[in-house]
């Protein structure tokens, strides 16, 4: 399981902020955040046993992230590694040029069942990786948009949870907002109510302890209305790993 918390054109400073806990496997290998690719200058997390990465950003503000649609039959592994598709939605300095390049080559069949959230200053896309054909690209309108591993609409207990805990991030300027993500991506409550389904408790909290699955890493991106996004890093749950400015990346050799 994987969360994306998107803020579009919701904060006075940034157009677009992107909070996000990568779940999986603790005992699958990952690299962490680094230089995935130099042109276009590109920063994620990498999947050292597929490839690839959960979430991209480039140097332009372009940001891609993905959750993994659940299937009680398990990945096909056959297919081609969910991973690549991130680096693709950055491959561009605009997210809607990305966005329509990439659904035009891509056939859903190709990879395991995905979504994903694509992103700039101007334009936010939900992608939906499944079925048969080119994916559905959805574009989406300014708001705080949760995205974990059910659809995006209906909104489900946990993404309706963490949204609700972003209501006031408008407020969270400077550092604040930094330390106001991280507070709602470290936390442990499960949502009220009806189980999620068959779904164990504890994936429903934003940060995951289930036995050898859980949170691997976070991050927070801010993308400001010019410049470099500033992005921070976690290189493990972020209730016990602190958050590191890893911008310094965008001009390292």
């Amino acid at each position: 399981m994987c969360l994306l918390a998107v803020l579009f054109h919701v904060h006075p400073d940034a157009p677009l902020v992107v909070a996000a806990n990568r779940d999986e496997w603790l005992a699958r290998p990952s690299e962490p955040l680094g230089v995935l690719r130099r042109v276009p200058r590109t920063l994620g997390g990498r999947d050292a046993q597929a490839g690839g990465t959960w979430l991209a950003v480039n140097g332009d503000g372009v940001v891609a992230g993905l959750t993994n649609q659940p299937s009680q039959a398990g990945p096909d592994p056959a297919r081609r590694t969910r991973g690549e598709l991130p680096v693709l939605f950055t491959a561009e300095a605009d997210a809607e040029v990305g966005v329509r390049l990439s659904v035009g080559r891509l056939r859903s069949e190709d990879y395991n069942p995905c979504w994903l959230l694509v992103g700039d200053r101007q334009a936010l896309w939900f992608v939906a990786v499944e079925g048969r054909g080119p994916p559905r690209a959805q574009p989406l309108a300014p708001g705080i948009h949760v995205l974990e591993n059910r659809p995006l609409l209906p909104a489900s207990p946990k993404a309706s949870r963490v949204a609700a805990a972003l209501a006031d991030a408008v407020a969270w300027r400077g550092d604040a907002l930094v330390e106001g993500l991280a507070r709602v991506l470290r936390g442990h409550d499960v949502p009220d109510g009806p189980a999620d389904e068959a779904r164990p408790l504890a994936l429903g909290a934003p940060c995951v302890h289930a036995g050898p699955y859980g949170t691997r890493s976070s991050s927070i991106t801010v993308v400001p209305p010019a410049g470099r996004p500033r992005v921070l890093f976690a290189d493990g749950p972020p209730c016990q790993a602190a958050f590191e400015d890893r911008s310094a990346l965008w001009s390292a050799a």
